[in-house]
């Protein structure tokens, strides 16, 4: 009997229980919408994570000040001391002593009340040099970014976020307007394009405005030439690595450290960012993964429950088969693919439903699923494979049989 054959008289005994073959199914069904489900919300909401790290632009370094210890001996947070300065910024800006870093851009930045007219806004006012904006990846809306011009002057300008200019002057539109910060007076020289959120901050309310005028004229404070953050770019991707070493091997002796331990700084890359905010989102994805693996393997007992039924009562049928010549390996053959094809069927039912979800669910909310290639390929053949796995058992019964116990019993 041929391969053909077999496979249409194992449909064909399918179609003829019809409901029971598909309850049969639904267990498997179940598990691998489940397990697209699962991996999808994971990935997805790995991937958004990512991006959301991403905009803080590419290839990037982030230098943190070291902590402060009190009198008292209470040591504060890390970011809490004055250990970076301008000097710093200048120094890591230079080819020679730091040549795969293509991009240098200190920031300070405090929350300010701002006015324009008869409004008024509470937002984050960023000082900072022309460079903010190639390294942080922004892009401007209408109007020019702050100039190396600016920063050597002091001068009074700034340029908002898209948050901040809408609440602010509304539709009116910000440029060539004029805001009011602690007492001093900005000119509006442009508008950033919108960019979205990083975790639980906003990326559009902020007012950037130059370094210089940052400490001299709005901040103020004791060291006028400290900064809070310096942001790194590399040359690219491979050069990340190597612009660490150089970032940290030029702040240590500068800051008179002699071993890593001694640094009152802190380097953190954009891969340990978005690795530590990845994690916790991965093991979630792993352990439900885990949980709706175990639906498929319930359907796989309901496949070899069903098939044990099946062979009981083909008994007469398997008999008379085998008393007409046909060899075991045809009987085990049959039943395997029968097994088989409520596997691969239920798989295929599956996969159709979770990427369905997966496309449908984002248009009806704000939830992120991405569509796993290798999650689907995987479901479908762990779904196959219960099939035959738990269809050898049931197949193995029905091979073994002994024609004239086979004929008796029927």
């Amino acid at each position: 009997m041929s391969w053909a054959a077999t496979l249409r008289t194992a449909a064909q005994a399918l179609r003829l229980h019809r409901m029971r073959s598909l309850l049969t199914m639904l267990g498997i069904m179940i598990g691998v919408a489940a397990v697209i489900m699962t991996v999808g919300f994971g990935q997805g909401a790995q991937d958004q994570v990512a991006s959301q790290i991403n905009s803080l632009g590419s290839n990037l370094l982030i230098v943190s000040p070291g902590s402060t210890t009190s009198s008292t001996g209470v040591r504060g947070g890390v970011g809490s001391a004055s250990t970076l300065t301008m000097a710093d910024a200048e120094a890591l800006s230079s080819d020679r002593a730091a040549p795969d870093i293509t991009g240098v851009a200190p920031t300070t930045s405090s929350s300010a009340a701002m006015s324009a007219g008869t409004q008024n806004w509470t937002t984050s006012v960023v000082g900072t040099t022309e460079s903010w904006l190639e390294v942080r990846s922004q892009e401007l809306a209408s109007g020019r970014f702050i100039t190396a011009d600016d920063v050597a002057t002091n001068a009074a300008v700034t340029v908002l976020g898209a948050s901040t200019s809408q609440e602010l002057f509304g539709r009116a539109g910000a440029l060539d307007q004029s805001v009011v910060v602690n007492g001093v007076a900005l000119s509006v020289v442009g508008v950033l394009e919108s960019s979205g959120a990083t975790g639980s901050t906003n990326n559009d309310d902020q007012a950037i405005v130059p370094i210089t005028t940052a400490g001299q004229r709005l901040f103020g404070g004791t060291d006028r030439s400290a900064v809070q953050t310096i942001y790194l770019q590399a040359a690219d991707q491979a050069s990340l690595s190597a612009a660490y070493q150089e970032a940290n091997s030029l702040l240590l002796a500068l800051h008179g450290a002699t071993t890593p331990t001694d640094a009152d700084f802190t380097i953190t890359s954009q891969e340990s960012i978005v690795e530590a905010a990845t994690s916790v989102d991965r093991t979630m994805t792993i352990l439900l993964a885990a949980v709706a693996g175990i639906s498929l393997l319930v359907g796989g007992i309901g496949v070899m429950n069903i098939m044990l039924v099946s062979v009981t009562e083909r008994v007469g049928e398997i008999g008379l088969r085998k008393a007409v010549g046909a060899e075991p390996r045809i009987i085990r053959r049959q039943f395997l693919l029968e097994a088989s094809i409520l596997g691969l069927a239920g798989g295929a039912i599956g996969v159709a439903i979770g990427v369905s979800s997966a496309v449908l669910i984002p248009l009806l909310s704000s939830q992120t699923i991405a569509i796993s290639m290798p999650a689907i390929i995987g479901s479908l053949v762990v779904a196959v494979g219960i099939g035959v796995i738990f269809g050898v058992y049931p197949a193995s019964r029905a091979a073994r049989m002994a024609p004239i116990d086979a004929l008796r019993t029927d």
